[in-house]
């Protein structure tokens, strides 16, 4: 119904409430009406000129002028007119006023219009939209939203960071404006591409600038659209916008977290007649049955295909499942340019730099990192965006906000400063790990503290070496307490790093098969790899292994850990004046960076911080000092449970 349409029934329902009403008003005022007795006395007393008679009601004139008007009585009086003709009054009548028929039916069904009214409210109220496709009977429309191909601006101009995924996308693009060349060879354009990836990796993106470079209509939908609360309304909805498709064929239907409504059948509680099913079954229908949907490609994405049901993924409904991952270095250099040609940059501003500096960001890490800027740029006043408020927007992503509000005591400050420079020392020492680039003891987010680290190069595999180095390095600030204060004065700061030395000690065991004793198998297996409802008690884990074994695998836990635990507690314990050393540099300077860390680990005395003017206070250098990066090492905000080491970023040294 169009807003037209809408218009005209208001106006027709306002018309007959104010016909009812109007027609119920007596007109004819009270001031002059006698009663009927008082009417005869003075028709018999010739007081009476003229008098009209309208059914019931008597009026007219006296023969001094007055009117007057009476109702004259059920009963009939057969005098009164032989009174009036003998007394010379005139007498005139009146016929009874006829209404019109379409009145009366206007009159008579206005209650029924006014309740179907009603309905009709409440009913597009439940469907929750005033729109053309929110009205009554309207439950199984598609929700699907079309951009006309000449809305689509994207391209794959716009699309960074994943060459291999455009690679795989581009024949797409190529069938779509000229099927000719690959049917001559008997080439079928792909029924479906699911993309798969983490989240923030450009998926939907590449989808658009897919229907952007083939100049075609863009259907777009989730996946949790498709079901309601009414059972065969996502069934409905998958044949109507498979329908729509077919009317602007070639054309590509984007369903985004199909995982919604593609899960595996039969892992619910709703056995074969769940909601979700049925829809999961008309979309497996319409993909690939009997009737073609030639010139329709679906595009799916999705960052569970663990879960997805094993009919939607084969050849002929999704032909190719395209992995769009976490961008390498080169590939953050290319977002890290497409997002900076949209701000005014500085001379200075080497996207390099930056996205060696940021691994493991996805592209809307990235795009935010660069929006994080302008807005600091805008708060100092300025007009170009320079490295400086680069890495102020990638201090604020990985570890929140300054908190320049909280008051730390000295003894809290110092504790802090041993802390963090035994995590630097440690990771500094031990083999394979990262190299430390600055430490700093100014609360940021949730740390009292931070170490970060710069990672040389993209990981995606880390050694046995790597990992226990990795351990030492996380309890390096618990140990350095311990030696300097006993076992009595340890603090609670070292929580996350024990929780994390945990975390990586246990899936050496149990998931990464490096340990000696129980050799190369899986023990454990997280709820996101499994493909059901398999969990173990605690709702978290599907375990694979008995009571017996589960004691040799904390027993092993147990020996990993006190391996490292030896391991880093002898190296603060040889280093023990380079870790005073470092402590004071701290406390003095509240933040290090790679080259004066390099010299204390040298045995020389550490240099002034860049820009340091004034070694008396604190505060001078806390812009300059505070506008680096890297991954907390008492309370860090980012954490990685399989490969702990993707969180240790940082920004590279010499920038």
């Amino acid at each position: 119904m169009n807003d037209m349409m809408k218009n005209i029934l208001l106006w027709l329902v306002i018309a007959a409430v104010l016909l009812t009403v109007f027609n119920n008003f007596n007109t004819t005022p009270d001031t002059n009406r006698i009663t009927y007795s008082e009417f005869v006395k003075e028709v018999q007393d010739g007081r009476i000129a003229k008098v009209v008679v309208d059914g019931y009601t008597i009026s007219g004139s006296r023969t001094s002028g007055d009117t007057f008007d009476t109702v004259r009585p059920a009963a009939a009086d057969p005098k009164i007119m032989d009174d009036l003709l003998s007394n010379n009054v005139v007498v005139e009548g009146r016929m009874p006023e006829q209404k019109s028929i379409w009145t009366q039916l206007l009159v008579a069904s206005f209650p029924i219009l006014l309740i179907l009214a009603i309905f009709m409210f409440f009913m597009r109220q439940m469907q929750g939209g005033a729109g053309g496709k929110g009205g009554p009977m309207s439950f199984g429309k598609s929700k699907a939203r079309l951009l006309p191909e000449d809305q689509i601006k994207t391209t794959f101009a716009d699309v960074a960071g994943c060459d291999e995924a455009k690679e795989d996308t581009e024949e797409l693009v190529d069938f779509l404006r000229e099927p000719s060349k690959f049917q001559r060879l008997g080439g079928k354009i792909p029924r479906g591409i699911l993309m798969c990836g983490p989240p923030g990796t450009g998926k939907t993106l590449l989808a658009k600038a897919i229907a952007g470079e083939a100049k075609v209509p863009f259907f777009t939908i989730s996946g949790s659209d498709f079901v309601e609360m009414f059972v065969g309304v996502g069934a409905s909805r998958v044949r109507d916008m498979f329908e729509q498709a077919k009317k602007h064929a070639p054309c590509i239907i984007f369903i985004d977290e199909i995982d919604a409504v593609g899960r595996n059948r039969g892992s619910g509680m709703g056995g074969g007649n769940d909601e979700r099913e049925q829809t999961l079954n008309q979309l497996l229908v319409e993909m690939d049955g009997f009737e073609g949907n030639e010139g329709i490609i679906v595009i799916a994405a999705t960052n569970r295909p663990d879960v997805l049901d094993p009919a939607l993924l084969r050849p002929g409904r999704f032909d190719r499942q395209v992995q769009v991952g976490l961008p390498d270095i080169r590939g953050r250099e290319q977002i890290l340019k497409v997002h900076l040609r949209k701000v005014p940059c500085d001379d200075d501003v080497e996207p390099k730099n930056i996205a060696r500096g940021t691994p493991g960001f996805s592209g809307a890490d990235l795009a935010n990192l660069v929006n994080e800027a302008a807005l600091f740029a805008a708060r100092s006043n300025r007009r170009l965006v320079n490295m400086e408020q680069l890495e102020l927007a990638k201090d604020k992503i990985l570890m929140g906000a300054e908190r320049k509000t909280m008051v730390m005591s000295d003894k809290e400050k110092l504790n802090t400063a041993y802390h963090e420079a035994g995590h630097t020392i440690v990771g500094y020492l031990m083999p394979e790990h990262d190299p430390v680039y600055k430490v700093s003891i100014i609360p940021r987010g949730r740390a009292l503290g931070v170490t970060m680290y710069l990672p040389e190069e993209d990981k995606y595999s880390v050694s046995k070496t790597g990992l226990e180095s990795q351990v030492c390095s996380l309890y390096g600030g618990r140990i350095a307490e311990e030696i300097v204060h006993g076992f009595d004065g340890v603090s609670t700061g070292a929580s996350n790093d024990i929780e994390r030395a945990t975390s990586i000690a246990r899936n050496m065991v149990t998931k990464w098969g490096l340990s000696e004793k129980l050799g190369p198998f899986a023990y454990e297996e997280d709820e996101n790899n499994s493909g059901g409802y398999i969990a173990g008690p605690t709702g978290s884990k599907a375990n694979y292994f008995s009571p017996e074994t589960g004691k040799i695998i904390d027993a092993e836990v147990q020996d990993i850990i006190s391996r490292c635990y030896a391991k880093a507690t002898e190296i603060l314990t040889e280093h023990r004046q380079k870790l005073e050393v470092m402590t004071e540099a701290l406390m003095q300077y509240e933040t290090i960076d790679a080259k004066q860390i390099k010299e204390i680990m040298d045995g020389k005395k550490p240099s002034a911080p860049e820009g340091w003017s004034d070694p008396g206070t604190k505060s001078s250098k806390d812009d300059d000092e505070t506008s680096k990066d890297g991954v907390t090492s008492s309370e860090p905000d980012v954490e990685s449970d399989d490969l702990d080491v993707s969180a240790d970023q940082a920004k590279p040294a010499g920038e």
